[in-house]
C-alpha cells in the first residue's frame, strides 16, 4: 500500500482566525486529523474526516508522545493524508521535531506548516509588545518546566537580567512563584521588574494578571489564573494599560449563542467575535430541500408566465436557483418578471447570481412586502412565491387580498438538527445572550434547551412574538431587522 502524507501544522495560539491559510487548506484535504488540547475545537468540529484527540492537560496525557508518534506513522502507512494539528507552532516547544524525526525514520513524506506562536501573539492580545524601542530591542523565549525525564540536577534554563530584553516563559504556570523567585535571587532581576501572566491568550476567555516579579505570583493567585498561560517579564509589560485592546472590546467576556444554521452562522458569528464575544454556534434548524421538486420544476418551466417572483429568505434564493440551473436555465429567463426580496441579506443572495431585485421594502417583514407591492399595483398579477413549508401565511394572504394570483410553492423544510451533546447543552445554558434570527430558530431552541438564564436577543417583531409564545421574554430586539441591526441592539443593551 502506498504511504500517505503527513502535515505537521501549527493551529495558532487559540483564536481560530489566526490559523494560516496553508494549515486550513491542509485540514480541508485531510483524511485524518490528530489534534492537541490547545488547538481550537472550532478548527476541527466541522471537518468531515477521522478526528483523533491526543491532548495533554495538567499532566494528564491522552497518549504518551511515543504512542502519538506511532499513531501518526500508522495512519500515514494506511495511505491517508494526515494532519497533526498542534497548538501554536509545531517547532516551538511543540515536539514537532521529534514527530518529524519519527516520520523521516519510517520513510513517510511530511511537510511542516508553521503556526502563529503564543509567545508573541498572546502578549499582543494583552496589549504587550515583546519589543519596543523604549523598552526592549530583543527577546528570549524559555520553557518554564523541566522534561518529564529530567534528572534532579537539571533545571529550567533561567536567563540573566538584561534591562533591554523581554523574557517569555512558556508552560511555566505551575512554577510561577519559583521562576519569579529564582530570577530575583539568582539572576539579578530587580524585584520591581514588570511581569504579567496571560492565560488562554487570544481567546475570549483570556485573563491577564500584571504586576512585578515581587507580586505576580500573588496577583495571579488572587485572580485565579491557571494554565495554559505564558509569563512575560520586562519593561514592555508597563505598556499594557495604555495598549490593551482585546479585553477592552465591548463584548469581551460575553458568551453569545448563535442559533442560525451552520451554513449561515458565519456572518453573525464573525461580527460578534470581532467585538470580543465568545461565540458558541448552536444551530437549531437544518435546511432540507424538498425531495419532490415537481411543483417548482413546473413553475420554472412556465417562468415566463409570472409577473412577480418574491423571495423571503436566502435559503429560498439558493434552492430556487439550484433547481433553475439543474433544469438547464439561468437568470436570463427571469427577464420578464419583477423580483422582490424581503431584506438586504436576501437581496445580496440574488445579486450573487447577477439578479438585482426591483423591490426591497423599508421594513423586512412580510407585511411590508405586501404594502410595497400594493403601491405598485398587483391586481391580476401572477406571483411565484418559493418559500419554506413553515412560512407564515401573511404574505400570500395579503397578496391574494390585493387581487394577485399567488402560486406558493414550499421548496424546503426547516427541521431540528441532530441532538447536541450534554456538554454543548450545558455550555449553552451558561451563555449570557442567545440570538434568534427567525421564528424557527426560537421555537426549536426552547424545544431543545428548555430554560436558559441568558438574555434573549431577537432580530425583529415576528421572531419576538414566537419567543413570547414559548413563554419566554424578549430582552433585546433589533430596530432594523438585519444581522447588523441585531448586533447593534446587543451593543445598545450593554451601554
Amino acid at each position: 500500500m502506498k504511504k500517505g502524507m503527513v502535515y505537521l501544522a501549527g493551529a495558532g495560539p487559540g483564536d481560530p482566525g489566526l490559523i494560516t491559510l496553508k494549515a486550513r487548506s491542509a485540514l480541508e484535504s485531510a483524511d485524518c486529523v490528530i489534534y492537541d488540547h490547545l488547538a481550537s475545537p472550532a478548527l476541527v468540529e466541522a471537518l468531515n474526516c477521522e478526528k483523533i484527540y491526543v491532548g495533554k492537560q495538567g499532566g494528564s496525557h491522552t497518549l504518551s508522545q511515543s504512542e502519538i508518534n506511532d499513531l501518526i506513522v500508522r495512519k500515514a502507512s494506511e495511505g491517508k493524508t494526515v494532519v497533526r494539528l498542534k497548538g501554536g507552532d509545531p517547532f516551538i516547544f511543540g515536539r514537532g521535531g521529534e514527530e518529524a524525526e519519527e516520520l523521516a525514520g519510517a520513510g513517510i513524506r511530511f511537510s511542516i506548516i508553521p503556526g502563529v506562536s503564543s509567545f508573541y501573539s498572546a502578549p499582543a492580545y494583552a496589549g504587550i509588545p515583546v519589543t519596543h524601542r523604549d523598552h526592549a530591542d530583543a527577546f528570549e523565549v524559555v520553557t518554564g518546566h523541566r522534561r518529564d525525564d529530567a534528572s534532579e540536577d537539571e533545571d529550567i534554563n533561567f536567563p540573566d537580567f538584561d534591562p533591554g530584553r523581554t523574557f517569555v516563559f512558556l508552560m511555566g504556570m505551575k512554577n510561577l512563584a519559583r521562576i519569579a523567585g529564582k530570577l530575583c535571587e539568582e539572576r539579578g532581576f530587580p524585584l520591581d521588574t514588570p511581569a504579567a501572566v496571560i492565560s488562554r491568550g487570544t481567546t475570549p476567555r483570556q485573563r491577564v494578571a500584571a504586576g512585578t516579579l515581587a507580586t505576580i505570583a500573588d496577583e495571579a493567585a488572587r485572580l485565579e489564573i491557571g494554565p495554559p498561560a505564558i509569563i512575560i517579564v520586562g519593561g514592555v509589560v508597563s505598556l499594557r494599560e495604555r495598549l490593551r485592546w482585546f479585553d477592552a472590546l465591548p463584548l469581551f467576556g460575553k458568551r453569545i449563542v448563535v442559533t442560525r444554521t451552520r451554513e449561515q452562522a458565519s456572518a453573525l458569528s464573525g461580527r460578534l467575535s470581532g467585538l470580543g464575544a465568545e461565540v458558541l454556534e448552536f444551530p437549531t434548524i437544518r435546511i432540507v430541500p424538498k425531495a419532490d421538486t415537481s411543483a417548482i420544476d413546473a413553475a420554472i418551466g412556465a417562468i415566463e408566465s409570472f409577473d412577480w417572483l418574491v423571495f423571503t429568505s436566502q435559503n429560498a434564493v439558493g434552492i430556487f436557483f439550484e433547481r433553475l440551473f439543474a433544469l438547464g436555465r439561468d437568470a436570463r429567463c427571469l427577464h420578464g418578471a419583477r423580483i422582490a426580496a424581503i431584506g438586504p441579506a436576501t437581496s445580496r443572495e440574488l445579486e450573487k447570481r447577477s439578479v438585482r431585485p426591483d423591490l426591497v421594502p423599508a421594513e423586512y417583514v412580510a407585511e411590508a412586502v405586501v404594502s410595497a407591492m400594493e403601491t405598485l399595483g398587483v391586481n391580476g398579477a401572477r406571483v411565484l412565491l418559493p418559500c419554506a413549508a413553515e412560512a407564515r401565511d401573511a404574505l400570500p394572504e395579503g397578496l391574494l387580498a390585493l387581487g394577485a394570483e399567488v402560486r406558493r410553492i414550499p421548496i424546503y423544510d426547516t427541521v431540528p438538527p441532530e441532538p447536541p451533546t450534554e456538554e454543548v447543552m450545558e455550555a449553552v445554558r451558561e451563555a449570557d445572550i442567545v440570538t434568534f434570527t427567525s421564528s424557527s430558530t426560537a421555537g426549536n431552541f426552547f424545544a431543545i434547551i428548555g430554560q436558559s438564564r441568558a438574555l434573549h436577543a431577537s432580530i425583529g417583531p415576528i421572531t419576538s412574538a414566537k419567543i413570547r409564545g414559548t413563554g419566554h421574554q424578549v430582552d433585546i430586539e433589533a430596530s432594523e431587522y438585519t444581522i447588523d441591526g441585531l448586533v447593534e441592539a446587543i451593543l445598545r443593551s450593554l451601554d
